[in-house]
């Protein structure tokens, strides 16, 4: 039977516990419409309890980031197994659920944080801080993509093409959510066919992308997205 009596919460649990609570609010609104009384509340604790594990709202604006950052490094991670244009299909559909699920917050990342208010702008500190966390997201995306290509060191057209590819990614997720007037299934499969259009314009250029684009579609099957995007250009063609 329940005695009711609730355990009290160690330091690192609480502000792991105020930091999921943060980024979910973060996730649904801009931060700066997110008060810390509405933070305290959510968490079932006291204002004063709140500034105790933080020093205000930025520090806690800039944790609940650290942790949506890993998250969405870690929706590249893909296992390096079939075919490549499946594995990307996969890539694209965690990316889109993190960006459906947190859309304000991702916006914000990704525009290097909104100023949230706490007496004025936020300091240099607080924007390095965030644009290293941007760049943690798209050197972990990068490393993903030379790794289910089975490169160990990217000559400079194919990095050119896998950090485009991420930009693109980027680009894409943060102008549909300003409306999603296109369903986001048809972007997550657009952004597959993007990847293989990139390495098929530069391999037109470059005899060392045209051997790992060959190598890319060699084993795709008929009914894969990469198969699917050559049916449709050879029908434009037609």
């Amino acid at each position: 039977m329940s005695t009711g009596v609730r355990r009290r919460l160690g330091v690192e649990e609480r502000r792991q516990q105020l930091i999921g609570v943060a980024l979910e609010l973060f996730s649904r609104r801009s931060p700066d419409e997110v008060s810390i009384d509405e933070i305290a509340s959510a968490a079932g604790i006291s204002r004063p309890l709140v500034y105790h594990y933080f020093p205000g709202k930025l520090s806690l604006y800039e944790a609940a980031l650290k942790r949506a950052s890993e998250d969405l490094a870690g929706r590249f991670a893909e296992p390096q197994e079939g075919p490549l244009g499946a594995r990307l299909l996969r890539v694209m559909r965690r990316f889109f659920d993190f960006v459906d699920e947190h859309g304000p917050g991702f916006s914000a990342l990704m525009r290097g944080g909104p100023a949230v208010s706490v007496g004025g702008a936020p300091s240099m500190s607080h924007v390095s801080a965030t644009n290293a966390l941007i760049d943690s997201v798209r050197q972990a995306a990068y490393e993903q993509i030379l790794a289910h290509l089975d490169v160990t060191e990217a000559p400079a057209r194919l990095e050119l093409v896998v950090r485009s590819w991420i930009s693109l990614a980027e680009s894409t997720a943060l102008i549909w959510l300003d409306g999603r007037r296109i369903p986001r299934a048809e972007l997550e499969v657009q952004l597959v066919h993007d990847f293989a259009a990139l390495a098929a314009v530069s391999a037109a250029q470059d005899e060392e992308m045209s051997t790992l684009l060959k190598r890319m579609v060699k084993d795709e099957p008929g009914d894969g997205p990469f198969a699917d995007l050559a049916v449709r250009l050879l029908a434009l063609a037609g």
